[in-house]
């Protein structure tokens, strides 16, 4: 079973990436709070690698890889599998639109209005996720975090060996990441043309429709 992935990022279309491993191409899904953290592609040649703890799904129709720059945050994912009703697109949704403290922080204190803003998160959904993981996570907010995300500079933000490919625009980009998180069209597209400016980034551009949104 994959449990880490070391490599390097060849290809970003949020929240997916390809990791190169010694040739082979693992293509991941990460919510938006790692994918913040991989390579931009902006320096070519410099030679980076970026590390992903994995939560790996298989089934009779689908396998598929989750990625996080920490254990902390995959744990959390898997604590989430957990709850009645939550699949792996909305625990990605979630750990995208809050950070792993954020939500700990929203199900301790039982803020029910702030998870159900979360797109899939309905108010039945919201409390049944507060009234499962109170107990659980009570103890979370002391655990710290394990990141190996790393680069030369030893900074989280990291350069890839060559530019990454843009076939679409910043602002189609963040539309469809957020589509893909669970917003639908028109709540995704209003959100970016609300934070648009020019010269963002999509990842730039879909942290702050986030943000608008919660």
């Amino acid at each position: 079973m994959i449990v880490r992935l070391t490599g390097t990022i060849i290809e970003k279309t949020p929240p997916q990436c390809v990791i190169d491993v010694n040739g082979v191409g693992y293509e991941v899904n990460l919510p938006m709070t790692s994918f913040y953290q991989l390579p931009n592609g902006e320096a070519p040649g410099e030679e980076t690698k970026v590390t992903l703890f994995i939560h790996p799904i298989y089934r009779e129709d689908t396998q598929a890889l989750y990625g996080f720059n920490d254990k902390f945050e995959r744990d959390l994912f898997k604590e989430l599998l957990k709850a009645n009703g939550v699949g792996p697109k909305l625990a990605l949704a979630i750990l995208s639109a809050l950070s792993a403290d954020e939500f700990i922080s929203a199900i301790n204190q039982g803020d029910v209005s702030r998870i159900v803003k979360v797109p899939g998160v309905g108010k039945k959904t919201a409390e049944r996720l507060v009234l499962e993981m109170t107990d659980r996570l009570k103890a979370w907010s002391e655990r710290v975090p394990v990141t190996v995300m790393t680069s030369k500079q030893g900074e989280m933000q990291m350069s890839a060996p060559e530019a990454l490919e843009q076939t679409t625009s910043p602002t189609n980009d963040a539309i469809d990441a957020l589509i893909a998180l669970g917003y639908k069209a028109n709540q995704a597209e209003a959100a970016v043309k609300k934070v648009a400016q020019a010269g963002m980034s999509s990842e730039a551009l879909i942290k702050d429709a986030l943000k608008s949104m919660i």
